[in-house]
């Protein structure tokens, strides 16, 4: 399917590719030893979106105020 390896991919190329590897295999267009490889790959990407969801879910911060209403920094989002 894809030439780039899945560790390099972006969120979004990994959806993109992960969408495409289902459609395939949903089509059953495929030989039984390719429907292997794509769901191999397509678990691949899978895990690869999870990762880059939860990598962006910790930078996720709420900004903190002072009682003036001025930015005084971040905390995490699950801080409260």
């Amino acid at each position: 399917m894809g030439d780039k390896a899945v560790e390099e991919l972006s969120f979004e190329e990994a959806l993109h590719e992960l969408e495409a590897v289902v459609g395939r295999l949903e089509r059953g267009e495929v030989a039984l030893e390719e429907s292997i490889a794509l769901y191999e790959r397509g678990a691949a990407l899978r895990a690869r979106c999870e990762a880059k969801l939860a990598e962006a879910e910790e930078k996720v911060a709420k900004i903190t105020l002072s009682p003036e209403g001025q930015p005084t920094g971040t905390v995490p989002l699950d801080a409260d």
